[in-house]
C-alpha cells in the first residue's frame, strides 16, 4: 500500500522506494500551490519507484501529468531521478542550484568509462590496493559503465537562487545554499505559520542535510576537473550554522521522519564532526595514506564487511576530514610520498 503522510497546510509526503538500499526510501514531498502540485523531489529513476510516486499522487487526487514543478534539493539520483519522467508525463518545469546543475551536465556529457578512468586514478593516488582496483578496470573493460545511475539524469530548466523565493503562486518558499553533501544542496525554507501552530519560524525541507538519525556522507566534490581544493566538511558545517540560526518549527527531511528541534540537531552533528576530526588527529601520530585512514576510522560496521562501493565513499568522506584538517593546520601532506601521506601536525 502506498505510504503517504500528510502534514497539514498542504504538504504531504510520499516514500518512494531506493531499490537495493538500506535508507529504504525517499521522502518525496508534494506542496500544493495555485498553479497545481509542486514536489520537492522525486526519487529513484525505477519502475517500482515511478509506480509508488504515481500512486501516491493519485492518492492524493493528482496524476502525474498535473504536477506543475519540480525543485531538487540535490542531484543525486535517489533525489533527482525519476525528475525527467514526471517532466515528459507533465511538462513541468525542473529547477536546481546551478552547482549542481554543472554536475548533471558534465556527467550527461562525458564519455562512456570517463567515471571510472576518473575513480580508479584517484583511488590509486590515495593508496587503495591492487584487489580493490581490479573490479573497477574490468568494468571499464567490459563497458558496464553505461549502466551506472545518473549517467543521462534531466537537465534541469530553472536555477534556484539562494536566498530567493522560488515563484510558486500561494507559497512563500525560499531557497536555502546548504553545500556540503553535494556543491549545490539546497534545503528549501517555507515561510508560513505551521499549521499546528508549533513554535519557530516555518518548515525546512532539508534534503540530506539535516536528518533526525543520520549524519550524512560528506565526501570530496567528485570532479576530475577540480583543482581548487574544496572543503566540503567546511562547507557543511557552515551551512549547518546558517539552518541553525533559521529557528524552523519543523523539518521535513528528505529520509527518516519529520521532526521538531533543527538547532539541537545541528549542535549534534557540529559536535559528532569535531569529536571525529580529534579522533581522526590521534591516528595522524604517524603517517598515513587517506586509504589507511578510511580503514581505521569508525563506520557503522567493521572494514572487512564493507562492501567496495561503500569503501570508495568511505575513503571519500576520509578525505574531506584530512582536506579540513589542513585547511585549519593541523595536518599535512607528507613531502615526496607517493602514494601521498599525512600527518598531524
Amino acid at each position: 500500500m502506498t505510504q503517504v503522510t500528510e502534514h497539514g497546510g498542504g504538504v504531504w509526503s510520499l516514500r518512494v522506494p531506493i531499490p537495493d538500499n538500506p535508507l529504504g526510501h525517499t521522502l518525496v514531498h508534494v506542496l500544493d500551490t495555485d498553479r497545481g502540485p509542486v514536489l520537492v523531489d522525486t526519487g529513484w529513476d525505477d519502475p517500482e519507484s515511478w509506480a509508488e510516486l504515481t500512486a501516491g499522487l493519485e492518492a492524493l487526487g493528482n496524476a502525474a501529468r498535473d504536477v506543475h514543478g519540480v525543485v531538487i534539493t540535490h542531484h543525486h539520483p535517489d533525489h533527482h531521478g525519476l525528475s525527467g519522467r514526471v517532466r515528459e508525463e507533465s511538462g513541468a518545469w525542473i529547477a536546481m542550484h546551478a552547482a549542481d546543475t554543472a554536475v548533471v551536465r558534465r556527467t550527461r556529457e562525458a564519455e562512456p568509462g570517463t567515471w571510472l578512468d576518473y575513480l580508479a586514478r584517484k583511488l590509486a593516488a590515495v593508496g587503495a590496493p591492487e584487489d580493490h582496483l581490479a573490479p573497477l578496470r574490468a568494468a571499464r573493460a567490459s563497458g558496464r559503465t553505461r549502466t551506472l545511475p545518473g549517467l543521462r539524469s534531466a537537465l534541469p530548466d530553472r536555477e534556484i537562487v539562494p536566498g530567493e523565493l522560488l515563484d510558486l503562486a500561494g507559497r512563500r518558499l525560499r531557497a536555502v545554499w546548504t553545500p556540503g553533501h553535494t556543491p549545490g544542496h539546497v534545503c528549501l525554507h517555507l515561510e508560513e505559520e505551521h499549521p499546528a501552530r508549533l513554535p519557530g519560524h516555518g518548515r525546512l525541507f532539508s534534503g540530506d542535510h539535516l536528518l533526525p538519525g543520520i549524519s550524512p556522507h560528506i565526501g570530496l566534490y567528485e570532479d576530475p576537473d577540480d583543482a581548487t581544493g574544496a572543503d566540503p566538511l567546511g562547507d557543511y558545517l557552515d551551512s549547518l550554522e546558517r539552518i541553525g540560526r533559521l529557528g524552523v518549527a519543523e523539518v521535513l527531511p528528505a529520509h527518516q521522519y519529520a521532526f521538531a528541534d533543527a538547532a539541537g540537531r545541528v549542535r549534534e552533528l557540529l559536535d559528532h564532526h569535531e569529536e571525529r576530526l580529534t579522533g581522526l588527529l590521534a591516528l595522524l601520530s604517524t603517517p598515513l595514506t587517506p586509504w589507511q585512514l578510511a580503514e581505521r576510522m569508525e563506520w557503522n560496521r567493521p572494514w572487512d564487511r564493507i562492501p567496495h562501493g561503500s569503501r570508495n565513499i568511505a575513503v571519500s568522506e576520509a578525505e574531506a576530514h584530512l582536506r579540513r584538517l589542513v585547511k585549519l593546520g593541523r595536518a599535512e601532506a607528507v613531502a615526496g610520498t607517493d602514494p601521498v601521506t599525512y600527518i598531524a601536525v
